[in-house]
């Protein structure tokens, strides 16, 4: 019998990337899980290449209303919600002195508010159901700063102590929350720097362990955290970045100067 054998999960982004590899680890240990996504055609194609035990939804993660239908779909389609892995984002970049609010915001409302209207709706349901496991996908740039990248890294580092203040809210409906934190993962939405030489030599002179990451490196840790062998775990943002968060952020000033030339 899979670890995750009776188990219902909902998983934002689950089209591509992270999201999709945590649903396929999720799925492989027995898992029903929905993938959510705002392409529709993409999340469909996700959720076909992963079989009979995968579902789909559109969901936008800025929209409350989107967020609830989806939770919603999920619990009509396969019952109780007992896992949730909340993956999706957008990147950003910009110097201080040129990006503009709106542009900061629309990053925000994304990254940090979209995780918290899918953790608001997920932990109303898992209560429902009697508890369950949460993790968010944060990132590096939680902790690290990343030149001319300030509304994501404020970003992320809004979604690890969402993370933790979430987890203390939680713990006694019997709610897990963490957070995984990777580095430099080579992800559609990661591609600018990942497929760019300059750029992923900054990256890789950082690591202890020099390499680019892999969607599975990451969705093993959520596996592992989703997992009953992680019941005493809550509350935690964990790196998975070859040892990037030893040393410091990557400066890419230089390339993302060729982007956006006005600043």
């Amino acid at each position: 019998m899979g670890r995750f054998q009776g188990k219902v999960a909902f998983v934002t982004g689950g089209g591509t990337g992270i999201g999709l590899a945590c649903a396929r680890t999720l799925a492989a240990g027995g898992a029903r899980v929905m993938l959510a996504g705002r392409r529709a055609d993409v999340v469909e194609q996700a959720a076909g290449s992963i079989g009979e035990l995968a579902s789909w939804v559109s969901c936008d993660v800025a929209s409350d209303a989107s967020v609830e239908a989806a939770v919603a779909a999920t619990t009509e389609r396969f019952g109780a919600l007992h896992l949730a892995v909340n993956s999706a984002g957008t990147g950003s970049a910009g110097s201080v002195l040129h990006e503009s609010a709106e542009s900061f915001t629309a990053t925000l409302q994304t990254n940090l508010m979209g995780v918290y209207r899918c953790v608001q709706g997920e932990a109303r349901a898992m209560r429902a159901a009697g508890g369950g496991s949460i993790v968010n996908i944060s990132s590096i740039a939680a902790t690290l700063t990343h030149r001319w990248m300030t509304a994501y890294c404020t970003s992320k580092a809004g979604v690890n102590m969402l993370t933790r203040c979430a987890a203390d809210d939680l713990g006694e409906h019997a709610i897990r929350v963490n957070a995984v934190m990777p580095g430099l993962v080579a992800t559609d939405l990661a591609a600018p720097l990942a497929g760019h030489d300059q750029a992923r030599a900054e990256y890789l002179r950082r690591m202890p362990v020099s390499r680019l990451g892999t969607v599975e490196d990451v969705a093993e840790l959520v596996a592992f955290l989703s997992s009953d062998a992680a019941s005493w775990i809550t509350g935690q943002c964990i790196a998975v970045d070859g040892g990037h968060t030893l040393r410091q952020g990557p400066d890419l000033v230089a390339i993302l100067k060729q982007y956006l030339p006005e600043a």
